[in-house]
């Protein structure tokens, strides 16, 4: 059976870096502190006192203006029931609607979101109102539709002020209009891409995605819906702004044959099942799995009918890969927070976070490859295990292989071959500790730290106390580590004696005979023991 890099270099057929799905967010800037609220209902509103039934004039008149909107365009008026899946609703309607852009349907389902409340406070003679947040439970209306740009896609717009929008957006729909528009024949996978005649254009026109073709997607479906926010609010200066909820950063490589993907999962299960001590594995079933579904349901690494996949998680960035449709290997990075990665929410940080994205989907795969071809050179090797200096001339003590020390450390080093942000202290030491299984201390972190940097291994950043791991690191760490775990310690407990087996192991009776071999050979030089 080929291994993953074998399978990922000789049997690909196309191979499409993209944005998958966009989450994104509307809100009025003004519209985010009490002041603003005040300002909003005198000045925007033309209200003497900042009252709260302005309020409930704009939800009313926006939930009439939307359901006349519907009516005089015939769009389907849905009001979801509670548990219903909506995407499966409107995807119902999608299969009927028979034009090739506009409003699919309107669904109507209450959901809980954070709101401005009002509480009356009388001062002297007159009445005053002060503003606060709550959790309430109001109306959101779901407008699913197809654009002549993007395709599928919907935009949520909740009733109640601070009236926030939430749109999806997919990226890949996206490069589909674009290759239609220029007539490029292409071949669907899902939501993604099965084969493609222009491989090369494909990938530069998912390159051009930008932040523009967002905002020009919602300033033309702000042009033609209601919202509750009127142009005359807009001229006063109540504009909505868009920021990133959620990013999916994808890299979709489709195989010359399905039975090509399951040999890539059963290689990278079966490879990292005892490097870094992963504490779970999970196998995707693809159907639901209910208290009364029939049959009895054990796990395995393959079978037929289960997708596996490979879930990474960092802060609340997700990295999963997935068998998609048992044709490609989607690998993918999902941005739930920017802020874990020191950048902030605003539109103009999406080029970024696709940089960002394709390194991190880059490196996943890399690490993979590497896994089945981590070898190092005898000169690489010696320079390891014993004492250096490095190009500074500054000491650089030896790493000695089968050290038990150096043993966990670079075990502990292989549960962060996939971490986007590196590593720290506080987080190698309690695993090299838990592998160690003795005391293992801070200043004792610290010093292999060092010397882990001065051999290569590791680069400290600039200004931190934060690590990340080189790629000469990551192949000593899954080297040393695979040596010590699947040949040398399996190897020694083989030879040891005090293991009784009913059946010995192959080495064990290979040695024994070898060990009699020798014996015979020295008794038949008749010398004196």
């Amino acid at each position: 059976m080929p291994n993953v890099a074998e399978i990922i270099k000789d049997h690909v057929t196309l191979e499409v870096r993209s944005f998958d799905r966009l989450y994104l967010n509307a809100f009025v800037p003004r519209l985010q502190t009490s002041g603003g609220v005040v300002d909003f209902l005198v000045r925007a509103c033309g209200q003497k006192i900042a009252s709260p039934a302005i309020f409930g004039q704009i939800t009313n008149a926006f939930k009439a203006a939307l359901r006349a909107w519907a009516d005089a365009h015939g769009t389907p008026w849905v009001e979801f029931r509670k548990g219903e899946r909506k995407d499966t609703v409107a995807q119902r309607y999608r299969d009927r609607f028979a034009k090739p852009s506009g409003v699919v349907l309107i669904g109507v389902a209450q959901e809980r979101t954070s709101a401005w409340t009002a509480t009356k406070v009388r001062q002297g003679r007159w009445v005053d109102f002060r503003y606060s947040r709550k959790s309430v439970c109001p109306n959101h209306y779901y407008v699913y539709l197809l654009d002549p740009e993007w395709g599928p896609a919907f935009i949520k717009i909740c009733g109640y002020a601070p009236y926030a929008v939430k749109i999806c957006l997919n990226g890949h729909e996206w490069a589909k209009r674009q290759l239609a528009g220029r007539r490029l024949r292409f071949e669907a996978l899902d939501n993604g891409f099965l084969r493609c005649a222009h491989p090369e254009t494909l990938q530069a026109i998912c390159d051009q995605l930008n932040a523009a073709d967002i905002e020009a997607f919602f300033r033309r479906w702000q042009a033609i819906l209601p919202f509750p926010l009127t142009a005359a609010h807009r001229r006063a200066g109540f504009t909505y702004q868009l920021s990133l909820l959620q990013v999916e950063v994808s890299r979709t490589q489709v195989f010359d044959r399905p039975l090509r993907g399951r040999e890539f999962f059963e290689s990278v299960i079966r490879d990292h099942l005892d490097l870094g001590r992963p504490d779970q594995v999970q196998l995707l079933f693809p159907r639901r799995i209910t208290r009364a579904t029939p049959g009895r349901f054990t796990t395995r690494v393959i079978t037929d009918g289960v997708n596996p996949s490979l879930h990474i998680a960092y802060k609340r960035c997700h990295i999963k890969q997935y068998f998609k449709e048992e044709r490609a290997l989607r690998t993918e990075t999902t941005f739930n927070d920017t802020y874990d990665f020191g950048v902030g929410r605003r539109l103009s940080n999406l080029s970024y976070l696709r940089t960002l994205g394709d390194h991190i989907n880059r490196r996943v795969l890399e690490t993979e490859c590497l896994a089945h071809d981590c070898s190092l050179a005898p000169a690489q090797l010696a320079d390891l295990v014993q004492p250096t200096q490095t190009p500074e001339g500054q000491p650089a003590p030896a790493l000695k292989f089968g050290q038990p020390r150096v043993t966990a450390l670079l075990n502990a080093l292989c549960h962060f071959l996939w971490t986007a942000d590196g590593l720290t202290n506080a987080q190698l030491r309690p695993l090299v500790a838990s592998l160690l299984g003795s005391s293992y201390t801070t200043r004792q972190m610290g010093y292999d730290l060092r010397r882990l940097c001065r051999k290569g291994l590791l680069n400290r950043l600039e200004g931190q106390k934060r690590y990340v791991l080189t790629p000469y690191g990551r192949r000593v760490a899954l080297f040393l580590t695979k040596v010590h775990a699947r040949v040398l310690r399996s190897g020694l407990q083989a030879l040891d004696l005090s293991f009784t087996a009913q059946a010995p192991p192959a080495l064990r009776t290979t040695f024994t005979a070898l060990d009699r071999a020798i014996d015979a050979h020295i008794t038949g030089a008749q010398l004196a023991a």
